[in-house]
């Protein structure tokens, strides 16, 4: 299965085209996004969703009893009879997309990572997350969340960075929950090759790439999981693939990976990895709207919300 997000006309989207959305760069400032979605022309049939039903399809997308226990998914905050014109997705939700969202005149903003993970006692709003919490509410913004019911569905996290790469996926890493994908490498390429085509198709971020192992090396076969992967060797050693695609690689399990086997480490930051399925979500929330009717206009945030924001080489050591 190789994804290819579709536009409004049938055709492959354009670059710079997400779904229903047209991002462009700023110069000088952050990215902005303009939104193509349903124009709402007089004596349309067009309608205005709430957010409730907005809501129950991203559950049907994502289903939250797909996520992991711990997890924390669903709606943060929003008033469910309140109507739904713009949607802003984006991987993290911090004070920068709020403000982007409001700037865009966003009611909903749909995450991929949790505001509060671990819960807490307090939203007041001189804590940074409380913020977030009190400019929401006060601009009647409403934020989802799909985290890990979205990295296991079908198409979800990891196929969103296949497709980014280009890669045709053959399964997923793990049967068991759907975590993760094996995909083939058309035409084979060498390491170095590789690491150079994430590189080149994720965002850019201060990290990069990193990458382990043989440069010249033949890539066939790799396994790829959007965000951190180190707990997924044993399954990556499993499917015998000649390389792994993932993010937040840690010192021993690396080095113990790369010991065990020929196998190419290619390490990318976590919100790159990410980013992709904010453009694979947008489409299909752009699908529904038209199915639906809705006058309902889909956004991507270009915002680069890695916690990275500099990097200091201190050159390569051979």
């Amino acid at each position: 299965m190789r994804l290819c997000w579709r536009s409004r006309h049938g055709g492959p989207l354009p670059a710079g085209a997400v779904g229903g959305s047209t991002v462009r760069a700023v110069a000088g400032r952050g990215p902005a996004v303009t939104g193509t979605g349903p124009e709402g022309r007089p004596g349309s049939l067009s309608s205005v969703p709430r957010l409730s039903e907005v809501i129950a399809e991203l559950d049907a997308l994502w289903p939250p009893e797909r996520a992991e226990q711990w997890d924390a998914v669903g709606t943060v905050c929003g008033d469910p009879d309140a109507e739904v014109t713009r949607v802003l997705f984006a991987v993290d939700p911090v004070q920068e997309i709020a403000d982007e969202a409001i700037a865009l005149g966003a009611d909903l903003i749909v995450t991929h990572h949790p505001l509060y993970l671990r819960g807490t006692t307090t939203v007041a709003a001189g804590h940074f997350k409380g913020r977030v919490v009190h400019t929401l509410i006060r601009n009647d913004i409403a934020l989802h969340v799909a985290h890990t019911n979205a990295d296991t569905a079908e198409p979800g996290v990891s196929d969103a960075l296949a497709g980014a790469l280009d890669l045709r996926v053959t399964g997923p890493l793990v049967p068991e929950n759907g975590l993760g994908r094996i995909c083939e490498v058309e035409p084979p390429m060498t390491l170095r090759a590789f690491a150079a085509r994430a590189a080149e198709r994720l965002p850019a971020t201060a990290q990069g790439i990193r990458v382990a192992g043989d440069l010249d090396a033949t890539v066939r076969t790799v396994a790829v999981s959007g965000g951190s992967g180190d707990s997924l060797f044993d399954a990556v050693r499993a499917a015998g693939v000649d390389a792994f695609l993932t993010a937040d690689l840690r010192h021993h399990p690396a080095s113990e990976a790369t010991r065990h086997s020929p196998l190419g480490l290619v390490d990318a930051a976590h919100w790159a990895t990410e980013w992709p399925w904010c453009e694979l979500a947008a489409a299909q929330l752009d699908e529904i709207s038209d199915r639906h009717g809705w006058d309902l206009r889909v956004h991507v945030s270009k915002t680069v919300t890695d916690p990275w924001s500099h990097h200091s080489s201190s050159g390569a050591p051979n």
